[in-house]
């Protein structure tokens, strides 16, 4: 396991936060892509060659941001009247002085949901007005910096930096791709109208922008701007159950009801060297105790290399990604980088193997503590990621999947520990129709922390799904 002390790590924290800025790439502890995608795009060649067609507003993205900003802190300030919008040049001057950042005690959702979608409208400031992907990354670490040392009182928090910055870039190339491929369409009245106001309430400052332009309803002139880039929709609906420190799902508890949606962009082989050419999100939600949403996942792909064998091409992947879980059970969050390695065989006619292994840093993680640390329930780590994957597919019509994710934490901020977390997965699925297939997933979280001063927490978190699946291309 790794070994660190718990708070005075603040040099060592400065160093990861700059190769976040300088090197940015993730990848996640309990997220992984599938090589099984195998449609076809038939847009343009690059997403570099799609941005080109945009004109650069610097002008207006730097509004953009500042009107995010502006409106947020309005809310917070004259609406909510929350204390710590009551600033000064007193605390501006103070935040501003590097010695005074640290670490802060808000609660998970509110620090692994609320600051990645705020940073999300900040890169989107600069994504919507024609800048490309990494040239949209300096937005979210401007924004997320303004917001720390201008509109709060308290002293800016590291956690907070790498949240808005990191898995603001994560959710807002996603959003931004997603908003583009639904506007850039050439479908025509209410189909419009409503596809306008999806794409809005996914990412407000294209619609902004679009509203401002009096592009709002108007199909693309240009076909080169349209979007064609290949997309699937699945959408399950069932029921399942998390049981604590028991390996049989079915004993004691109650089943809940839950809806999940993963939308897939692009296909892994295309455009492997342009970012996020490939991404998925995952969403699921359910009427858990403590949350609505209970797992919020991005991934996309920085840059790829094939490898080329004389029945099959493998795929190198380097990718990013960010998570969100939040269950009745167990609750995580993380930001992380990995190289994934991705084969295909067929083993006989119409029976494929796919197989999966990656490996990467851990960037942040929040990790549950059972022992609380000055009154927050999670501490912040860093650490390592891997994991491993089969998947047999017959016909389309059957397939079975074993997968194990597994990672090591050491404190950053919280009770001094190591941590290792493992996810191990079995899943079944049977097709029915085209559309429609049952779907089966039996698992478990385990969470293994040696404190340095208390007693080593292992617990277990063992869940069965039980779902009917719908599966569409869009």
């Amino acid at each position: 396991m790794l070994f660190c002390s718990v708070n005075n790590r603040s040099i060592l924290y400065k160093v990861l936060v700059f190769f976040i800025a300088s090197a940015f790439g993730p990848c996640s502890l309990f997220a992984q892509m599938s090589v099984t995608h195998q449609q076809q795009i038939n847009g343009l060649d690059t997403q570099t060659q799609k941005d080109s067609l945009v004109k650069k507003r610097f002008g207006r993205a730097v509004a953009d941001l500042g009107l995010a900003e502006t409106i947020t802190f309005s809310v917070d300030r004259f609406i909510r009247n929350a204390a710590y919008t009551k600033i000064s040049l007193k605390t501006i001057g103070y935040n501003m002085n590097p010695g005074h950042w640290g670490w802060d005690g808000d609660d998970f959702s509110t620090n692994q949901i609320g600051h990645p979608y705020h940073g999300s409208v900040y890169f989107n400031s600069f994504r919507s007005n024609g800048f490309s992907f990494w040239q949209s990354v300096p937005a979210s670490l401007a924004g997320s910096y303004i917001w720390e040392t201008v509109a709060e009182t308290g002293a800016p928090s590291y956690n907070d930096f790498v949240n808005t910055s990191f898995g603001g870039t994560m959710l807002g190339e996603a959003t931004h791709k997603l908003a583009n491929r639904i506007t850039n369409s050439q479908s025509r009245g209410f189909k419009r109208q409503a596809g306008e106001i999806l794409a809005f309430l996914i990412n407000p400052s294209n619609g902004f922008d679009r509203l401002i332009d009096g592009k709002w309803g108007k199909a693309p002139r240009s076909p080169a701007v349209q979007d064609t880039t290949s997309m699937d929709a699945q959408f399950d609906f069932g029921a399942r159950k998390y049981n604590v420190n028991d390996k049989d799902p079915f004993a004691n508890g109650h089943f809940g009801l839950y809806a999940r949606m993963k939308l897939v962009y692009g296909n892994p082989g295309e455009n492997i060297q342009e970012p996020f050419s490939n991404f998925y999100v995952i969403v699921e939600a359910g009427r858990d105790n403590n949350s609505s949403l209970n797992a919020l996942i991005a991934y996309g792909s920085l840059t790829g290399w094939k490898a080329y064998f004389q029945n099959r091409t493998d795929l190198a992947v380097l990718s990013a990604s960010y998570d969100y879980l939040n269950n009745e059970a167990f609750f995580y969050g993380a930001e992380s980088i990995k190289i994934n390695y991705y084969s295909e065989f067929a083993l006989a006619d119409k029976v494929k193997l796919n197989t999966s292994i990656g490996a990467g840093p851990l960037l942040l993680a929040a990790v549950p503590d059972s022992y609380k640390y000055q009154g927050r329930n999670y501490d912040y780590g860093s650490g390592v990621s891997y994991y491993g994957g089969l998947k047999l597919n017959v016909a389309g019509k059957f397939y079975s999947a074993v997968n194990y994710r597994g990672g090591f934490t050491s404190t950053l901020n919280g009770n001094s520990s190591d941590c290792l977390l493992s996810l191990i997965t079995a899943e079944i699925g049977l097709r029915i129709t085209k559309e429609v297939s049952l779907a089966a997933e039996e698992g478990y979280f385990n969470l293994h922390s040696d404190y340095n001063t208390v007693e080593p927490v292992n617990k277990t978190y063992p869940y069965l799904k039980l779902a009917i699946r719908y599966d569409t291309g869009l």
